[in-house]
């Protein structure tokens, strides 16, 4: 068997021995699969804007945009399409090639799906790609955003089934699930990952790429995010990751996902160039671009494109492989 079929059959105890190997024997199987599927020395560039800010419904633990937590967030309503516009425009500017906006809601109204549209459809005449993240969406939502021209759809399942629910309480697994059908089903391109660093466990890690890899088909995009902590919000004072696990997972998913882009996300402003240089080499491929990620801090682009050059890194076109 080739280290890159593409598999939908992984099971439990395959991928705990995965994580259990030694480290250097991880990463160079991680690095071979890499290799066979992409151009180890190019990474793709994302721009991450929040178009509407805060008074989200839900208790994601994890989250400053909700409502229910104080953590002196301000929130914003929904952005003029003008001011998207040129965030996008700056963003092409610096190298990005997809432009991501995200909205704090847990489902949108129609009337904001179709502000949105022309968000897509702004960005899209820039010449770059298109991503959102708009929470749960309606059947007939998913077809207009189609229409519209979009791309990705963000929507991450954050951990695994069994630990979901000492995260998140307002919206079900199977909520997820079935906005991530909605979006595969309607032809948008699927961008989905999780959170690793939350006090959940290596079995609930290896869950979590199993329920994504076994899908029918793999996420396009898969963003692995190292818990930003955010004082005011439930999991602040959660006990750090060990920064090897992080890199650990981040090849278990290349291995698992061998033609998905997986993507360096929330948590790269902490850290450090020789750890981020670590994620490259076992596979990740993609990164947000520019100084915030939605409400957190990322590494600000000039220390990025330092970073790309001593490592001999250069920006990649996004199209799937």
């Amino acid at each position: 068997m080739s280290n890159s079929t593409i598999r939908h059959d992984w099971q439990t105890d395959e991928v705990l021995a995965l994580y259990a190997l030694p480290f250097n024997d991880l990463l160079f199987k991680a690095q071979t699969v890499h290799r066979e599927n992409f151009n180890p020395n190019e990474i793709q560039i994302s721009s991450l804007l929040s178009i509407k800010t805060g008074s989200c419904s839900e208790d994601c633990g994890y989250c400053p945009q909700s409502a229910r937590y104080d953590s002196g967030l301000k929130p914003e309503p929904l952005m003029p399409i003008c001011d998207v516009l040129d965030a996008a425009q700056q963003a092409k500017s610096q190298g990005a090639t997809r432009f991501c906006m995200g909205a704090a809601w847990r489902k949108p109204k129609d009337s904001d799906i179709e502000r949105v549209v022309e968000m897509v459809q702004g960005v899209k005449a820039l010449g770059m790609e298109t991503c959102v993240t708009l929470g749960m969406l309606t059947d007939e939502q998913t077809a207009r955003l189609k229409d519209g021209g979009l791309d990705y759809y963000n929507h991450n399942l954050d951990t695994s089934e069994d630990y979901y629910s000492e995260v998140i309480t307002t919206r079900t697994y199977q909520d997820r699930l079935d906005t991530l059908e909605r979006v595969r089903n309607s032809g948008i391109n699927v961008c989905c990952g999780g959170i690793v660093g939350m006090g959940e466990s290596d079995l609930d890690r290896a869950n979590l790429l199993i329920q994504l890899a076994n899908m029918p088909q793999h996420p396009e995009s898969v963003p692995v995010n190292m818990l930003v902590q955010v004082e005011g919000t439930p999991l602040m004072g959660t006990e750090q990751l060990d920064p090897l696990m992080f890199v650990r997972t981040i090849a278990v998913a290349k291995i698992m996902m061998p033609k998905s882009r997986i993507r360096l996300s929330a948590g790269r402003n902490e850290m450090s160039d020789e750890m981020q240089a670590l994620c490259f080499f076992a596979g990740a491929n993609s990164i947000f671009y520019g100084d915030k990620l939605l409400t957190t801090d990322n590494p600000m682009t000039n220390h990025d494109l330092q970073l790309f050059d001593r490592l001999g890194l250069k920006s990649a076109g996004s199209s799937y492989a």
